[in-house]
């Protein structure tokens, strides 16, 4: 691996490190997200404590950290010797930066690895990868989200579905799409507790304040 990749790639996990339902919580002076509720540092764990504008500046953040570490990777690889856009070693750089946010997010080095479960992040990634499927994967989470009101649930189908929607709207674009998986992956693991609560039925809506 060259040491502009490498560079590339920390500085991207460090980026995902940040979480902001942890920075916005206590600049807000609310409860630390991981004291209640999921104890999940997610914008959906933030919403239990019944301040809106705290739960949409954390999925507003996450969502933006991954957006951003992404488009500086597109942006700043060519400069580095990475190559052009579709070439190998530019896509294999990106694909690297798309999973380092993603596991900055899952387990960041500042918040003794205990991170959230990288929905918002994810939604990030893909939109600065290709509107349209980001769109695509946005869309399907708000319509499970709006009809059956469970946000673990609408986020699991949405990374299942997510390699699928890449490999239609990305053909031929294996690195992506490997990325994509091991993404998506990640995120249903993540997601075990949340599952184990759907088998049972005991997985709480949005919204709701009880401990999921």
């Amino acid at each position: 691996m060259s040491l502009p990749m490498s560079l590339l790639i920390i500085a991207a996990y460090l980026l995902g490190s940040l979480s902001f339902a942890v920075i916005v919580s206590k600049t807000m002076g609310l409860a630390d997200p991981r004291t209640y509720g999921s104890n999940n540092p997610g914008a959906t764990n933030v919403l239990r404590s019944g301040n809106k504008k705290a739960a949409a500046l954390t999925l507003l953040g996450d969502a933006l950290k991954g957006w951003v570490a992404v488009f500086a990777a597109q942006s700043i690889a060519p400069l580095i010797g990475l190559g052009e856009a579709g070439s190998p070693s530019y896509t294999l750089a990106i694909a690297a930066v798309m999973i380092a946010v993603t596991i900055g997010h899952m387990w960041p080095i500042f918040f003794k690895f205990k991170g959230g479960k990288g929905v918002a992040t994810a939604a990030g990634i893909l939109l600065a990868l290709n509107l349209w499927l980001g769109l695509a994967t946005l869309a399907i989470w708000v319509f499970v989200a709006k009809v059956l009101k469970i946000s673990s649930l609408s986020a699991l189908i949405a990374a299942a579905a997510t390699p699928l929607l890449t490999a239609l709207l990305l053909p031929n674009q294996s690195i992506y799409l490997g990325a994509v998986t091991v993404i998506a992956v990640l995120l249903i693991q993540r997601h075990k507790q949340n599952i184990i609560g759907l088998m049972k039925g005991k997985e709480s809506k949005i919204g709701d304040k009880r401990q999921p």
